[in-house]
């Protein structure tokens, strides 16, 4: 092995991250929203040895109806991986859990519990919610300002239950009739300005003192609560210069509080079309491009970019005019408003379709393990989130082909090593309370 070695994950994208791969002849799709094929995409990350899958969620039903279904989740995270515990042993599994439409000790109590029935191998995706309003009794969104407040508020409510248990508070203790000592088990009485909580959580302390925390915001506001809580971020970086400089600042963020960047794993997603050849992966990508119809596509362009499209033509770019930013808009929309001044609205479907800003690579398990390697040892990342183009096929490829071959070249592990998800990812435990008394490591 590497010194470094990488972290990697895989979004459990039930229709596969190539928008319409699910119309792909030799893809699974009768299954889907099942246990027996989330069972089996999960199985299949870990016996190819991967850190964690990940669950995305979505509050309301937009997305299936714009027919964006990389991003869609039929599965309720929480529920699904309670479900999956019985069927796996190793890997971890990130679940999404809203701040924006939810309560810091519900989440507490939720992934608590799922970090204590699997020994150890939860993890929390901490979002904010751009939709979903209309579902909660609220007539709009939150501006994203207030959205991040609350959610800067509702993580440390979320730590601090999780700490309210000594690791030492259950003591068994027959004789007298304790089972937990009362003592080493505390109120937290939170008093903020989104909510009042007493606390103690009533579930024991997690195996890995607290669930693996992840985040994905880019907008500053994420990034200071990716950088302050979490131990896992997902990114959207497709070049590698704006990586590599995009990297070396987060890192930074990490160090000025007082934590240790080496520990805090950035992963950029990727989708890998992998062929035994050139020409294989090729193959596989034309036939994934030409699932796309013209009405998916359109609709997909029309509601990642929040314009309408109805009087374009297939050849024709978008006006500028019409792609109008405002501050609501998250950093992703910026990507794809670059990606309209250069491309027809017909390669924009296809672009759009294949990946939403993410790395696209075609090729052979060297070729595209080469760039991994590439990125990685330019400190363009710690890793990568797997974004599987359909299922099974282009799943099983990525698996089967590409892992081995990064394993092969040293940059990751063929077998699991630790206990829990936290050790096997390279994770170390940081409570945000402790920075004044931690002096701050450089990257």
């Amino acid at each position: 092995m590497t010194e470094r070695r990488m972290t990697l994950t895989m979004f459990m994208a039930a229709f596969g991250y190539a928008n319409d791969a699910w119309r792909h002849p030799r893809s699974r799709t009768a299954d889907i929203g099942s246990l027996a094929h989330a069972r089996d995409m999960a199985q299949a990350a870990e016996r190819a040895g991967l850190d964690a899958i990940f669950f995305a969620d979505s509050n309301d039903a937009s997305g299936l109806r714009r027919h964006g279904y990389r991003g869609v989740s039929v599965n309720e995270p929480v529920s699904t991986i309670g479900a999956l515990i019985g069927f796996t042993e190793r890997i971890g599994m990130i679940g999404t859990a809203s701040t924006t439409w939810s309560e810091p000790f519900t989440v507490a109590r939720q992934f608590g519990n799922l970090d204590q029935l699997s020994g150890g191998r939860a993890g929390w995706n901490i979002v904010t919610s751009v939709s979903g309003n209309q579902n909660f009794g609220r007539d709009e969104m939150p501006d994203p300002a207030a959205r991040y407040d609350r959610a800067m508020e509702f993580v440390d409510v979320v730590i601090k239950l999780w700490e309210s248990w000594d690791r030492d508070a259950i003591v068994n203790d027959k004789e007298n009739g304790n089972w937990v000592d009362n003592e080493r088990v505390h109120d937290i009485d939170h008093v903020g300005v989104h909510f009042r909580v007493k606390g103690p959580t009533n579930i024991p302390r997690s195996p890995q003192d607290r669930p693996v925390l992840v985040q994905a915001g880019q907008s500053p506001a994420g990034i200071e609560l990716g950088s302050t809580y979490g131990d896992l971020i997902y990114a959207v970086q497709p070049e590698k210069a704006g990586a590599v400089a995009w990297y070396a600042d987060y890192k930074q963020r990490v160090a000025e509080k007082g934590r240790d960047p080496e520990k805090v794993k950035i992963l950029p997603g990727i989708i890998p079309i992998v062929g035994r050849t050139q020409a294989e992966a090729e193959e596989l990508a034309a036939e994934l491009d030409a699932c796309v119809t013209e009405t998916t596509g359109r609709a997909l362009v029309s509601g990642l970019l929040d314009v309408d499209l109805s009087d374009i033509e297939l050849n024709e770019r978008i006006p500028q005019e019409r792609l109008v930013d405002n501050p609501r808009r998250m950093e992703r929309w910026r990507l794809f408003r670059d990606m309209a001044q250069e491309l027809t609205l017909r390669q924009l479907m296809i672009r759009m379709s294949r990946s939403t800003g993410h790395q696209s690579l075609v090729g052979t398990p060297a070729s595209i393990a080469e760039r991994m390697i590439d990125w990685f040892d330019a400190r363009a990342c710690d890793g990568f989130n797997f974004d599987p183009p359909n299922v099974t096929e282009g799943m099983g490829n990525m698996l089967e082909l590409l892992v081995p071959e990064l394993q092969e070249r040293g940059y990751f592990p063929a077998e699991h090593h630790g206990d829990t998800f936290r050790e096997r990812a390279g994770l170390t435990l940081f409570t945000p309370r402790e920075a004044d008394a931690r002096p701050a490591v450089l990257a």
